[in-house]
């Protein structure tokens, strides 16, 4: 019998919220509305190829502007069954309660993941309220409660965060790359994951980003020249420039 220990505590009713990669998986997109609008971009800027069923007179200026730059597939017509075949996932946003419902039901069917807006029960995902900031993505869900308190509570973080966080994380992102090819080998993983996160937790978050974001290749090099060594250089510019370096990173010679 197992022993008991302080686990943390089931809390049920939650979603499962994962950064789902839909690069180049075909997404249909049924309607061409407001709402429509808002899921064809999420999906684009997730690399996904996106196809439009709405009949012309259907679409807002937005979908119409996608569709005249070829930014997705578009078809001028109502929903046909047959528009589920080779399709990885179905988003529906029409004013058509018995439709979408219908179209949920073929979905099952075949196995297909969906989303039927402003319809929680007949939806496997649901899409939250995003914060973007180049790499950086925060979602705020609150499975399907309060939609608008979701928009509130991305505002106030959002404006919690500082300026330019996105450009530090895309630093962090290079120097980290960069790391892996000093050290490739899969042994080095757990040296590399706890010399990078030292290197993060040095300073406070605002001090991160202040100290990062303007970070160019040079900086990369000479703060990698510690690593070997297991050091963990300071992040303040006039300790970057002092560190040893002789050149043998790449960039620099």
């Amino acid at each position: 019998m197992v022993k008991e220990q302080h686990f943390p505590a089931v809390q049920a009713g939650a979603s499962l919220i994962i950064a789902y990669q839909i690069k180049h998986k075909a997404v249909l997109v049924v309607g061409g509305g407001e709402v429509a609008a808002g899921r064809i971009l999420n999906l684009l800027n997730a690399d996904a190829n996106v196809t439009v069923i709405s009949p012309r007179e259907g679409l807002n200026p937005e979908v119409a502007y996608r569709v005249e730059q070829k930014q997705v597939t578009y078809h001028d017509r109502k929903f046909e069954p047959s528009d589920l075949d080779n399709v990885d996932i179905v988003l529906t946003a029409i004013d058509d309660p018995e439709a979408s419902t219908q179209i949920w039901k073929m979905c099952k069917e075949r196995r297909i993941v969906a989303n039927i807006a402003d319809v929680p029960k007949e939806c496997d995902f649901y899409f939250g309220s995003v914060h973007r900031d180049g790499p950086l993505q925060i979602m705020i869900s609150t499975n399907g409660y309060g939609p608008k308190m979701a928009s509130m509570i991305r505002q106030y973080i959002a404006s919690m965060l500082p300026a330019y966080t996105g450009d530090a994380i895309k630093k962090i992102g290079m120097l980290r790359g960069k790391l892996r090819e000093v050290a490739p080998k899969p042994e080095e993983g757990p040296k590399r994951m706890q010399w990078i996160s030292k290197l993060c937790e040095q300073c406070s978050l605002e001090d991160l980003v202040r100290k990062t974001r303007g970070l160019n290749e040079f900086d990369v090099d000479r703060l990698l020249a510690s690593y070997s060594s297991g050091e963990i250089p300071s992040l303040d510019d006039d300790d970057v420039e002092s560190l040893p370096f002789d050149g043998s990173f790449g960039w620099s010679i």
